[in-house]
């Protein structure tokens, strides 16, 4: 790195008490104690064990599951005077750590650049208690230096991934401007698909930079990554519990490199850049298999590609992990138990209905029951199911695919969708014939699912001899469990729900004040509400008489159906979510 021109004399960080072994910190038990972390005899319990293993309090802490390293590193910031840090991957600026130190620099030390600001550059150290490379640090940059302290695993992770990624991208754009892979054609088939160790080091960045965007993408959960191709540059997104971050820029030069790859690894043609496409990408993760599916579009400025992440552990939940409320389970077990008919799963696109539909199939599924999906596309690839992709191009559509799955042999038939006439008729033929029918439809409550049947043709008739019940659902974001709050309902959050004022006596709510676990957000995950409708004889007999949605929905109340809204209401009640994260995906009540 360059000398900086000469600034005024930095401000120093708290001196560092004289070094010590961790193992001889007697103060670091009485902070935990001090925070109630531990009690007397847990204290007492890690001393003997650190004594009797040679290890460091802190691993001896851990080791016994007496305190989580977050509070460790809480506790030694207390000791030493500094604040503690969470460092966020999304919030840090991947310049400003790998711009203000260089990576053998940072960690030899053991420490990562994570802000600049005002002229002062705040830097993370996992032990404030090391020699601290104060001089050379503002000798580098003329920055005056203000330390914190963050955990170990936060400040390795960070210097890991992001001097690697920095590595790699900068590699790639020296190497393709100066044309050192101008050998190489990017939509060389053996080059585009090697992976990065099997490639002449001219070309292996480009394959390293996009693995270390995949796993990064990986590790923060996210369900779609977004590559925008501006005029300069590429942006790049991630949606998490479905809201998008900024994470990274990447130079024009790469992403095109990068863009074939992505292309050629997910069956896509390279060549063609004018028109949208689609693919699909298979990748290791964690030691199981995740499938990623591609969409690439041309923009003004280049191609711009969406992968959305399947990952098995979210698609297959269990039935009892989906969100049903102890009331409306034993319903929907009963739904699906049934060996004949049709069940229905409702909602708008992004609100889990493919969840539903995947947790249901792997709750039916056995070495005895043949299932079949008709799917457009195929979301992710299960053993254990008999899937096929719809094709319009070659008419290969729902209705012709449920024709030709009917003479499959098949126990249970899952439509991705029901679009229009045909696919209803057939899908009502399938459960009249003695299978069991799940599909969806975008209606935005269980109710008006039956009087959409009714205006894509089917007769009332067959509605009330095959339609076992509807499920209409929603998701929302679930409260941080590492910063969420307990507090008493606001007037604005009572009018919100629109309850009478007994209903709020002593209730509690929760929510998250916004931390770097959860990207100052206050939520972490998703949950799922419910709207379960079952086909009762009264239900039947109105859509016999030829009734509407709302005299069915009034029927299905009186007979305990809880609407969307009820269904959150009870999630806010619980502390599960709060009342504006309710409004968000449900609306606000229109007054009286």
């Amino acid at each position: 790195m360059t000398d900086m021109p000469s600034a005024p004399a930095p401000r120093r960080p708290p001196a560092a008490p004289a070094a010590a072994s961790p193992s001889e910190r007697p103060e670091l038990l009485t902070t935990l104690l001090a925070q109630k972390v531990l009690t007397a005899e847990q204290a007492e319990r890690a001393r003997r064990a650190a004594r009797l293993g040679n290890l460091a309090i802190e691993q001896a802490l851990q080791q016994q599951g007496l305190a989580t390293e977050v509070q460790i590193a809480q506790a030694i910031a207390a000791q030493s005077g500094l604040p503690f840090a969470r460092l966020n991957p999304l919030d840090l600026d991947l310049d400003v750590v790998t711009g203000a130190l260089s990576g053998p620099f940072a960690r030899r030390h053991g420490i990562v650049a994570i802000s600049k600001a005002g002229g002062v550059l705040t830097v993370a150290v996992h032990d404030p208690w090391a020699p601290f490379p104060l001089e050379e640090i503002h000798q580098k940059t003329g920055l005056e230096v203000k330390r914190v302290v963050a955990t170990r695993s936060d400040v390795e992770a960070v210097n890991k991934g992001f001097y690697d990624l920095k590595t790699s991208l900068t590699t790639a754009q020296k190497q393709l401007e100066s044309s050192r892979v101008s050998s190489v054609d990017l939509g060389n088939q053996e080059f585009l698909s090697a992976s990065a160790d099997e490639l002449d080091p001219a070309a292996a960045p480009v394959v390293r930079a996009l693995d270390h965007m995949l796993n990064y993408a990986f590790e923060q959960r996210a369900s779609d990554i977004h590559f925008e191709p501006k005029r300069e540059l590429t942006l790049v997104r991630l949606r998490i519990d479905g809201v998008l971050h900024d994470v990274h820029v990447i130079p024009k030069i790469v992403y095109q490199a990068l863009v074939s790859r992505i292309k050629l690894l997910s069956g896509c043609n390279i060549a063609e850049k004018r028109r949208p496409q689609d693919g699909r990408i298979k990748r290791e993760q964690g030691g199981r298999e995740v499938e990623l599916r591609v969409s690439t579009m041309p923009t003004a400025f280049g191609e711009k590609a969406v992968l959305r992440i399947f990952d098995p552990e979210i698609l297959l939940k269990g039935v009892d992990e989906l969100g049903l409320s102890p009331r409306d389970l034993p319903r929907f077990y009963e739904f699906i138990s049934r060996t004949n008919g049709i069940l229905l799963v409702t909602g708008p696109t992004g609100s889990g209905k493919t969840t539903t539909l995947y947790s249901i199939l792997k709750h039916l599924s056995r070495p005895e029951v043949n299932i079949v999906t008709i799917e457009d596309p195929i979301e992710m690839v299960h053993e254990d199911f008999n899937q096929v992709a719809v094709r319009p191009q070659i008419d290969v559509t729902f209705a012709a695919a449920l024709r030709t799955v009917l003479r499959q042999d098949p126990d249970i038939v899952m439509v991705g969708e029901i679009r229009d006439a045909e696919t209803a008729e057939n899908a009502v033929q399938a459960a009249l014939t003695g299978h069991l029918v799940l599909s969806t439809l975008h209606t935005n409550d269980a109710p008006s699912s039956v009087t959409r049947l009714l205006d894509l043709g089917v007769p009332h008739f067959l509605i009330t001899s095959t339609l076992i019940g509807v499920l209409a659902q929603r998701l929302v974001r679930i409260n941080c469990p590492h910063c969420s709050e307990q507090h008493a309902p606001t007037r604005e959050e009572a009018a919100e729900l629109a309850l009478p004022p007994d209903a709020m006596t002593g209730v509690v709510f929760r929510a998250g004040r916004g931390c770097l676990e959860c990207r100052q957000t206050g939520y972490s995950g998703r949950d799922g509400i419910y709207e379960v409708m079952a086909m009762s004889e009264r239900l039947r007999q109105l859509v016999t008489d030829r009734a509407g949605a709302e005299a069915i929905q009034k029927a299905a109340r009186a007979e305990g159906l809880r609407t969307l809204r009820e269904a959150g209401i009870e999630k806010v009640f619980r502390g599960t979510t709060t009342v504006a994260e309710l409004v968000r995906v449900t609306g606000r009540v229109r007054p009286a």
